[in-house]
């Protein structure tokens, strides 16, 4: 049985990590989160051992390590704030188990570098959960689009709107050293989707950049996409929202819909299953998604060019 430590056991993500653990037959020993209203621990792992300082944890982490192989920590899984990660990877590899950790690995790609060195000094592995490149629909389009012609791009439009409450903002969520920015915080795994389907990215270019929304166009080399995410519900379209409705995603690809609707409740495990056995997404797997958002960070905003049509529409 594989043992398994849990950094953020308070978040939003949490629980598909532990339901995870147990499906593919782990077991959850410790968790750590400086918020101490971790009941849903009880539906999963009620037996393990709990701290709210890293202290602690870390040096409970150390005491199994020693006792052997049999009580040490061989996962540790990582679901704690974006800013965080990249020390949380560092100490799971420190402390002789691999990393499993959510997205976004890192804020910046040359992160990516740095761990790459611990991996290599430690002889462990980083992996993350990119679901998204396991949905069936998603596998079914990559297969269509390779199928195809390779001197033709796929016009694409990708629009994400997940409303938040004010609470948002004063979280470190809102914060773009912490969260890295909306484009980061809820992009992210669209734009490893992206690269996944379409290629590398050859053009990055942003037309809007805002604490709650965000707005560009990317071009791969098999796709032109134009893209748009938020967090403000008035910007779920007007029908929609007459229907009570705060969320909104549609994804067409030359004019179709991606219908991806369906089909997530396995991913996580999925991807733990496919990390056990050695074959989960990597450092190297993450760099293209990572160049991207930190271009986005940091790229000046202009008002020409390929905008998506919610853009155009507040112009």
């Amino acid at each position: 049985m594989q043992n398994f430590a849990l950094i953020g056991a308070g978040g939003y993500i949490a629980p598909r990590h532990m339901t995870a653990i147990k499906e593919v037959g782990g077991k959850l020993v410790a968790a750590l989160d400086p918020n101490d209203s971790v009941g849903v621990l009880d539906s999963h792992f009620p037996e393990a051992d709990f701290f709210t300082e890293f202290e602690r944890f870390d040096r409970h982490i150390d005491l199994l390590r020693r006792r052997g192989d049999d009580d040490r920590i061989h996962f540790v899984s990582i679901c704690s704030p974006n800013y965080l990660h990249d020390s949380h990877m560092r100490f799971a590899l420190r402390a002789g188990a691999d990393a499993i950790c959510e997205k976004p690995l890192v804020l910046n790609p040359w992160n990516l570098d740095g761990l790459a060195e611990v991996e290599r000094d430690t002889g462990r592995r980083i992996s993350t959960i990119l679901q998204l490149r396991l949905h069936p629909a998603v596998q079914a389009l990559r297969e269509r689009t390779l199928a195809g012609p390779n001197d033709r791009k796929a016009e694409v439009d990708l629009t994400y709107i997940t409303s938040r409450g004010h609470w948002y903002l004063q979280s470190w969520k809102g914060d773009e050293r912490k969260s890295g920015g909306i484009a980061t915080n809820i992009g992210v795994h669209f734009y490893d989707m992206l690269h996944f389907l379409y290629g590398a990215l050859q053009q990055n270019v942003v037309h809007l950049n805002e604490p709650t929304k965000a707005a560009g166009y990317l071009e791969y080399e098999r796709a032109r996409v134009r893209w748009f995410l938020s967090i403000d519900v008035n910007d779920v379209p007007e029908a929609e929202r007459a229907k009570g409705k705060r969320t909104y995603r549609s994804i067409t690809a030359d004019g179709e819909e991606i219908e991806f609707s369906d089909g997530f409740t396995d991913l996580h495990t999925r991807s733990y299953d496919a990390i056990l056995a050695g074959r989960g997404f990597g450092l190297d797997d993450n760099r293209a998604a990572i160049e991207t958002v930190s271009t986005i960070r940091s790229a000046p905003v202009v008002s020409t060019g390929e905008m998506h049509a919610f853009v155009r529409g507040a112009r």
